[in-house]
This record gives C-alpha cells, sequence and structure tokens, in this order.
C-alpha cells in the first residue's frame, strides 16, 4: 500500500516554528507600558506605586498612588547601596500596601532608573504581574490626565516575601562568570566610567570582557537629558524608548539565548536595561545589584583599563574649593556691609 508522503519541506518547518515563537512571545504580558495601560489599571483598583521623594509626590501624583518616598534611597543601605535586610524591606512595603503578590504598576519621572529599579526589585520578590510606566507622571499630565495631592494610604499587609536568586547575580557569582571566561556581561554606564576616567568607586575601570552599551541608548535620542538642561529641545519626546527594531539593532552582538550579565555603578541605570533586554524576549537576564560600586571595591576582583583614585589630589581639590568658598563669603559679607552704610 502507497503512503503519501507526510513530511513538511524543511522551509515550511522553519517557518512555522518562526510564526510560533512570534506569537508566543507577543501572547506573554509586557512589563514595560504605556498611558492607556495604566488608566485601565487605575480603573481595575490596580495597586499604583510612585517611586519618587515625598517632596515630588505631594506636588502631585496619580489618583490613588501610594508611596514609601525615594524608592533607592529607602530599599538600599546608604554605604554600599545594596539592599536592606528582606525583614526590614517586608515591613516598609506590607505598611505601604504594596504586596509583590498583587497586580502592580510603577511609575516615577519619564524614563527614571529609579521606576525600573522598583521593577527589578518586585520581580525579584517575586512579583508576577509588575509594570513600568515608562512614560511616568510626565506622559500623565501631558495627557491632561488629573493628578491628586492626597495621600490614601492603602490597607497594611504582611508579608513574607521569597526572593527569586535566578534573577540576580552576587559579586562572587560574577567573579567565578570573570575566572571562568566567555560570560556575556553588559556595562550600561557611561563611556568615561567604562574607560576608567570616571571614577566612582575604589578603583575605576570595567569587569573584564564587558560590553559597554549606556542605558540612555535605549532613548530616542540619548542626549535630551543634556538638551533639555540647554533648552534646545522643549518636550520630553526624546525619553520614548527605541522601537523594538532599534532595539534589536542596538543589542544585535548579544545573544538572546545565553545569559546575560547587566551592571552599572549601584544597580538603578542597569534596572533600566535589564527591563529591556527582558521585553526583547532575552531569554536569562540577571541584574548584577551591587554593579562597581561592589567589584570595584574588591581589589582581588581583576578589571580592565583599571585606574585608582588619588585621595591626595582630591583632599587638595576639596581643600582648595573650601578656600574659594571662604572668599566668596567674605567678599558677600563686606559688600553686605558697604550697602548698609
Amino acid at each position: 500500500m502507497h503512503r503519501k508522503n507526510s513530511w513538511w519541506p524543511g522551509w515550511a518547518l522553519v517557518l512555522l516554528a518562526g510564526l510560533l515563537i512570534q506569537s508566543a512571545l507577543a501572547s506573554q504580558p509586557k512589563s514595560i507600558v504605556d498611558t492607556a495601560f495604566v488608566q485601565e489599571a487605575a480603573r481595575r483598583g490596580v495597586i499604583l506605586w510612585d517611586v519618587r521623594g515625598w517632596p515630588a509626590y505631594r506636588q502631585g501624583h496619580i489618583p490613588g498612588a501610594v508611596g514609601i518616598g525615594s524608592v533607592v534611597g529607602v530599599l538600599r543601605n546608604d554605604h554600599d547601596e545594596d539592599y536592606i535586610p528582606l525583614p526590614r524591606m517586608e515591613a516598609i512595603l506590607g505598611e505601604a500596601g504594596i504586596d509583590p503578590a498583587k497586580e502592580i504598576v510603577v511609575y516615577g519621572d519619564k524614563a527614571s532608573p529609579s521606576t525600573y529599579f522598583a521593577l527589578v526589585t518586585l520581580q525579584y520578590l517575586g512579583a508576577k504581574q509588575a509594570y513600568a510606566y515608562h512614560g511616568g507622571i510626565d506622559d500623565w499630565v501631558e495627557a491632561g490626565l488629573p493628578v491628586s495631592r492626597e495621600y490614601q494610604p492603602l490597607a497594611p499587609v504582611k508579608l513574607r516575601l521569597e526572593p527569586n536568586p535566578a534573577l540576580q547575580v552576587s559579586t562572587r557569582e560574577v567573579l567565578e562568570r570573570v575566572k571562568q571566561g566567555g560570560a556575556q556581561i553588559l556595562d550600561v554606564r557611561g563611556p568615561a566610567e567604562y574607560t576608567g576616567q570616571d571614577i566612582r568607586a575604589l578603583r575605576g575601570g570595567h569587569i573584564p570582557g564587558a560590553v559597554n552599551i549606556p542605558y540612555e541608548q535605549n532613548w530616542k535620542d540619548p542626549e535630551v537629558r543634556r538638551k533639555l538642561a540647554k533648552r534646545q529641545v522643549k518636550t520630553t519626546e526624546g525619553l520614548n524608548l527605541k522601537s523594538l527594531e532599534e532595539l534589536r539593532a542596538l543589542y544585535k552582538d548579544l545573544d538572546p539565548a545565553r545569559e546575560t550579565v547587566v551592571y552599572c555603578q549601584s544597580g538603578s541605570r542597569a534596572a533600566v536595561t535589564t527591563a529591556v533586554l527582558r521585553e526583547m524576549g532575552f531569554k536569562d537576564v540577571k541584574i548584577y545589584d551591587s554593579s562597581w560600586l561592589g567589584y570595584g571595591s574588591r581589589m582581588d576582583a581583576p578589571a580592565e583599563n583599571e585606574t585608582f583614585l588619588n585621595v591626595g589630589s582630591l583632599l587638595s581639590q576639596i581643600s582648595d574649593l573650601e578656600s574659594r568658598i571662604e572668599g566668596l563669603e567674605e567678599g558677600l559679607a563686606n559688600l553686605r556691609k558697604a550697602t548698609a552704610r
């Protein structure tokens, strides 16, 4: 009996696999959301978390949003900028009613790393439905939507959080990857930090083998902050994220199927790129939260473009500035006496 050949041509199987992958990615919930999403979420009573400091919050926030103050200041230690102990995090978030088991939208100023730091923190603490509103309060106000100056607290909750260690790496784990070689490591600091010219730890430089793509490159216009400061542009349009095609071109030299370790100075800027890569479909993105502050302060950690802080020169510069300030204060005092006569 003759059996018909049921095998599909190879090209058809490849095409089908590609379509299935695209369909799966399209069906995955996105973690970076826009104004329309936030409006609909607010109507459903989703937790809105304003991650800015209290002064900015009191000036105007999305109605119903709660806060804990500046997220990067409250949830991190002052000395090393690592996370505060887990029980303390549980108490702070629980008191504010911010339960990672529930749906949460976090926002701050437009394109703020603090927003993304809050997002990756929630994901690390087990959140499955956490979203970053990239446009933040700027886009909300630009859309003509209402703001509130009233604080409407949520009911406190008692939290027992279980962090997911698969989403982060420690300094020890980074050192192991460097020793083994071949790790895909992404440095999202500025070029001067990467090359060791701008020293912000005991040493300057970068982790061996790390590729430098500053986090601002995720924006439509990486220079927009400088342009806004100089009033060369009038809108925050340049702070919008690049299109998916542009982002793929930006990260074309990285393998989405491999583990990718992302770091900056202390974890905030790295959070932006971490979220973007996950949004793009990178399979295994880990944030190195201690980042260069932790790595560069370890004298046994190998570094490229290694430079050292000249403490004597720094103290001399500080002394010179203090002398100049004293001279200005004395001149101001003399001027005041002269005008009072």
